[in-house]
């Protein structure tokens, strides 16, 4: 009887850490890699994937979706792992709950909820544990009002409560309360400092944006990790920074480069999507991201804002109601060569900020596959690991990079280092992001020559072309570039109190 319950025969091999790029097969036993080699015995089941590349499966560490329908998108764009870190959530032990209870395709894991703790100490509200919540809330000025000190001890220690239920880190939604003192996010970083686990933050606004504001957010960002010690994360760089992110990218490196630890993450697209609630999307504040009211499509109807009347009666009417927002344009050369920079710069992660599905009709059964084309989200969600690889080894030459970068490369950007972000609390990351034996069998097979996203701001749910197989501990999520419908054996990622 074979050892093997799966040999993957025959592949493009790349292990980002090791530097393994070679023809080899791979075989897989409970849940593990077990074997990395050439004329592998026979498994129970055997893949032919000449010509195809094996690779450790793609690591999200900026994902809203939590449901099944959702992540089975993602996983048909290669991801194995998805992590809810910017947004958080609260009580974070009863998110685990209900994900295990209900099942997921991908592995998953949160960080704890900076906005959620907010809403409970400063607006009084009672602790919820999903996004829909927060979005629900998102235009309520009582949980954006500047805190005061008990407020904030009480919302420390709803962080720090979760923090010890195995949160990977804290998630900030800075830029959505922006009369949050600056003293208020230094005490956040001190908890996590403390706690040795990351923040993860939507910026404040850019001075350039918002001269007014309370401080700089990308200076913000980088104070509090030089001043803290705490290892602090910035979220979708690309659009929080738009047309001044290499200001904001040389701040980075330079904060970088005097020893304190600040990481980025981007996505390669040149719109946002958020609700329509948010703070930065008053009609009086358009002007600041130089945006419109036609610059916003509402989700749920597919149109384009038509005025600020219409504007006011969407955000009173649902304010938690995704738009998308025009902020980059992908036909302009020099602002996809802004989103190119963001995407290339050492040691940025590819991360795919993917939304829920809104429902132009009542909701499917969640476990009803394909998805309707009454589900609709941003193409980022579908889409943004097959178009990062396109564009970072294939298509974005001209875009201000001065050169492709390797496959490795790109794929290290997607897998190894975002497990790498994570692993010094989380031992889970130290198994994930890398083909080795003895590791958690999370891989992903793809045609290197026609991986690439379809999903577009028309067809959002279009899943990436040439992603052939999705192993998620050893299990077949997607086989033969289909859903394994039945599949759901994702396991819960968390961190290791202190």
């Amino acid at each position: 009887m074979s050892q093997w319950d799966v040999v993957l025969r025959g592949g493009r091999v790349i292990d980002p850490e090791s530097g393994l790029d070679a023809v080899r097969d791979l075989a897989v036993a409970d849940g593990r890699i077990a074997a990395v080699g050439t004329a592998l015995a026979p498994g129970r089941a055997e893949v032919d994937v000449a010509g195809q590349v094996v690779t450790a499966g793609f690591i999200d560490l900026h994902s809203h979706v939590n449901d099944i329908a959702g992540l089975r998108l993602q996983a048909l764009d290669g991801v194995t792992t998805a992590l809810e870190l910017e947004a958080g959530v609260t009580p974070v032990a009863a998110a685990y709950r209900r994900a295990a209870a209900q099942g997921r395709p991908v592995n998953y894991g949160y960080a704890a909820s900076w906005a959620l703790a907010r809403m409970e100490a400063v607006a009084g509200l009672p602790a919820e544990v999903t996004l829909s919540t927060f979005m629900c809330r998102i235009s309520d000025p009582a949980w954006q009002r500047a805190a005061e000190p008990g407020q904030i001890s009480a919302l420390l220690a709803r962080l720090s409560a979760d923090l010890a239920d195995g949160a990977l880190g804290i998630g900030v939604l800075l830029g959505y309360a922006p009369a949050a003192s600056p003293a208020e996010y230094l005490d956040v970083a001190r908890l996590a400092a403390e706690a040795g686990v990351p923040t993860f933050t939507h910026a404040r606004d850019l001075v350039e944006l918002v001269p007014a504001t309370a401080i700089d957010g990308a200076e913000e960002i980088t104070r509090a990790a030089a001043e803290t010690g705490a290892h602090m994360h910035y979220c979708h760089i690309n659009s929080t920074s738009q047309r001044h992110v290499d200001r904001v990218l040389a701040l980075v490196a330079r904060a970088q480069a005097a020893g304190s630890r600040v990481s980025t993450e981007a996505y390669p697209y040149g719109s946002g999507m958020t609700g329509i609630g948010a703070a930065f999307l008053a009609p009086e504040r358009l002007g600041e991201r130089g945006l419109v009211p036609t610059s916003l499509t509402y989700a749920p109807t597919g149109e384009r804002v038509a005025s600020e009347a219409r504007l006011r009666e969407l955000r009173l009417a649902d304010p938690g109601g995704l738009v998308i927002i025009d902020l980059l344009s992908e036909d302009d050369p020099a602002d996809r060569a802004l989103l190119m920079r963001s995407l290339a710069f050492p040691g940025t992660v590819v991360a795919s900020d993917a939304m829920p599905l809104t429902w132009t009709t009542p909701p499917a059964d969640p476990l009803a596959w394909p998805l309707p084309p009454t589900a609709i989200t941003h193409p980022r969600t579908a889409g943004t690991f097959g178009r990062a690889l396109r564009l970072l080894t294939r298509d974005g030459a001209d875009f201000g990079l001065g050169g492709l970068l390797s496959l490795a490369q790109a794929l290290a950007k997607c897998s190894l280092e975002p497990a790498r972000l994570l692993e010094d609390r989380v031992p889970a990351m130290r198994r994930k992001g890398r083909l080795q034996a003895g590791l958690d069998a999370d891989v992903v097979v793809f045609d290197p020559a026609t991986v690439a996203d379809q999903a577009s701001y028309r067809h959002s749910t279009r899943p990436s072309a040439g992603i052939r197989h999705v192993l998620v501990n050893g299990t077949f999520v997607v086989r033969d570039g289909g859903m394994a419908r039945d599949a759901l054996p994702g396991r819960p990622v968390r961190a290791e109190p202190r």
